[in-house]
């Protein structure tokens, strides 16, 4: 058996995060024995683990609630869950689009940066002169 220590040490999670998340009812209620110890299931220790993870990809406080509460529901209401999972897919699919184009501009800014410099010394570039970076093909 897993203790609150061991389950913020698995997922690299604190104890009082793992509290805050039951408390605020991100996760479902923690099962507990009859030492007042939480029991810490497959499911309990699936939910952590998406709960974070979302979290980590952006997803807010009140969105994990309301994915949370979605899953007490029957029928359509409960599906609406994968339409949140949707929407930060997209949210995700989006950012990683932008780090895509920073990290290309950033490759063409290493691969160029000698041959700028050389350039500006000699006055073959200046500050009128110099490329238009919003125009450059990546």
């Amino acid at each position: 058996m897993l203790s609150s220590k061991d389950v913020a040490e698995l997922f690299d999670i604190s104890i009082s995060t793992i509290r805050y998340y039951e408390k605020i009812g991100i996760i479902p209620p923690i099962e507990r024995d009859e030492n007042g110890y939480r029991i810490y299931t497959k499911s309990t220790l699936n939910w952590i683990y998406l709960m974070k993870s979302l979290r980590n990809a952006g997803l807010s406080i009140e969105s994990l609630q309301e994915f949370s509460r979605l899953s007490q529901k029957q029928g359509e209401e409960r599906k609406q869950q994968k339409q949140v999972l949707r929407d930060q897919l997209q949210e995700i699919d989006e950012k990683i689009a932008e780090l895509q184009r920073v990290r290309k501009l950033l490759n063409y800014k290493i691969e160029t940066y000698d041959e700028h410099l050389a350039k500006f010394q000699t006055g073959e570039l200046t500050a009128v002169t110099t490329e238009e970076l919003w125009k450059v093909k990546l």
